[in-house]
């Protein structure tokens, strides 16, 4: 039981940290305007966020790029 909680904690980590890269880059600042404007310390500070929440962020991500502006 432990192994099979440690290896889903592995593969999601491992997947957050691959959408995290172009999220913090492109995606952070399709939701919020003020992220796209970040400086690169500000984007370094977001990413382990990026990676933890990695499900909420990618839908949100969908979301506004499917919303006509």
């Amino acid at each position: 039981m432990a192994s099979l909680i440690v290896n889903s904690a592995l593969v999601y980590g491992t997947i957050g940290a691959i959408f995290a890269a172009p999220f913090v880059w492109w995606g952070a600042g399709r939701i919020d305007s003020a992220a796209a404007r970040g400086t690169i310390g500000f984007r370094i500070l977001i990413l382990p966020g990026a990676v933890a929440f990695w499900p909420l962020m990618l839908w949100l991500w969908i979301r506004t790029s499917a919303d006509p502006q």
